[in-house]
């Protein structure tokens, strides 16, 4: 099989998973966020299933970082409600055409920066966890952006907990989404391989996130992010509609 990206394409998508990978490692969320609607500019075949798999092994690191902080009672509802939205994306997933698919990656972005710059504070109680989770589910599956709903119910803890917590559901919630992926055809042979070639970034980036955890804990990054992600995800939608 042949490189599947130019060089300046695999050059500029490492530099974009970094960073996204810097972004989750240090508070909690933020490769989809980033990377989705740029990734999808450079190639759509990142989207959902090479980024769930980067994102996978990612949380895998940043669990073990922060197995302490981790709220474990509350993961079960949290998990529950993300299978549910899984299982509903890849249904949905088996009928939608390439260029529906493309408004949508941009329409659900668009979501999750109003839903991450909302300020909305919900209580960490299981029908929340249940409802929130199964929004993440969904919209991880559909698009590979699974953070911004489940960051609002830890908003207001601390940053370790908030990492902590949202790796570890993360880390099951992306293994569903890519199983689900896998049977309905959507992750083949040229997704792993994409994957496989993008590892470099994400250990970078999650390297990084260790010197940076303590400032990006502040907020400083996150209205740049959704800047940036705002005007990507127009770009997408005129794309699709062109």
């Amino acid at each position: 099989m042949s490189f599947p990206l130019s060089l300046p394409a695999y050059l500029l998508s490492f530099l974009i998973l970094t960073c996204g990978a810097v972004l989750q490692g240090s508070v909690g969320f933020g490769l989809g966020l980033l990377a989705v609607p740029l990734l999808i500019l450079i190639d759509p075949v990142f989207i959902p299933g090479p980024l769930l798999l980067i994102a996978f092994f990612l949380n895998i690191l940043v669990t073990f970082r922060d197995r302490e902080g981790a709220d474990y009672p509350n993961l079960k509802w949290a998990l529950s409600g993300r299978l549910v939205g899984t299982i509903i994306a890849a249904l949905i997933l088996r009928f939608l055409p390439d260029d529906v698919l493309g408004i949508m990656f941009g329409v659900m972005i668009l979501l999750a920066v109003a839903i991450s710059s909302s300020g909305v504070h919900l209580r960490l109680k299981p029908s929340n966890l249940l409802g929130i989770g199964s929004l993440s589910g969904f919209m991880a599956t559909s698009v590979g952006v699974g953070g911004p709903p489940l960051a609002i119910l830890y908003q207001k803890e601390r940053g370790k907990k908030i990492r902590g917590t949202l790796a570890a559901i993360f880390l099951i919630g992306t293994l569903m989404s890519i199983i689900s992926l896998v049977i309905i055809g959507r992750f083949g042979l040229r997704e792993l391989y994409l994957s496989v070639i993008s590892f470099p970034a994400m250990i970078a980036g999650f390297y990084l996130s260790g010197k940076t955890a303590n400032y990006l804990d502040r907020g400083f990054t996150r209205p740049a992010v959704l800047i940036v992600s705002t005007i990507s995800a127009l770009v997408v939608i005129i794309k699709s509609i062109n």
